[in-house]
């Protein structure tokens, strides 16, 4: 056999060798006199992901969906939602929750006394009424408060994290139109994703 030919050939094995050896990933096995690798797993920094829509929506939205152009001021409402929701240890379904039904009672606009307008003493983000027990009014248009006054309430529903939104709201708001939340799932779901992690 000619000798370029048997040394291309040596070579050629020597190279597929190496490279299999590095396709399967480095080998350590701690034989003495060889230096050790460090296979520590490496940090890579990850932006965090939107929320998963199967969370935010677990059934699907219900019926014709409704959705409004958000002010500065309405924007800054949905923070305080979703940070009081992290504050109360609840997830991004409880924040779809919470801002669906503040859609719902105040279009996220934090509503003192409407005067002829008010439906009795109601005030707020979530339109609760001091008279019924959710607080000083001074504490139910502060927007981390009546979150987590609204959260409380959903937490003692059994089951609110497999509810339809609307049967969760209307169990803690018991309002007199209960289907009117359903319109609101899906920008409440989408304000959510866009704000969670910022």
């Amino acid at each position: 056999m000619n000798t370029t030919l048997l040394r291309k050939s040596a070579l050629g094995i020597a190279g597929l060798a190496f490279a299999g050896g590095l396709a399967a990933g480095p080998m350590n096995h701690g034989a003495p006199g060889t230096a050790a690798l460090d296979t520590k797993p490496v940090a890579v920094a990850v932006q965090a992901d939107k929320p998963d829509t199967g969370k935010l929506i677990p059934h699907g939205t219900q019926g014709d969906q409704s959705r409004i152009d958000l002010t500065d001021e309405q924007t800054a409402n949905v923070k305080a939602i979703i940070a009081a929701t992290k504050k109360s240890g609840l997830d991004e379904r409880a924040a779809v929750i919470s801002i669906g039904t503040a859609l719902q009672e105040s279009k996220l606009e934090n509503l003192g006394h409407l005067g002829d307008r008010n439906d009795h003493d109601s005030l707020g983000l979530f339109q609760q009424r001091p008279s019924s027990g959710w607080g000083t009014p001074e504490q139910i248009t502060d927007p981390i408060y009546s979150t987590m006054a609204f959260q409380k309430g959903l937490k003692q529903v059994d089951g609110w994290q497999d509810m339809p939104l609307t049967e969760a709201a209307q169990t803690v708001q018991v309002s007199a139109y209960p289907d009117a939340y359903a319109q609101w799932e899906k920008q409440a779901a989408d304000l959510v994703a866009e704000h969670w992690n910022s």
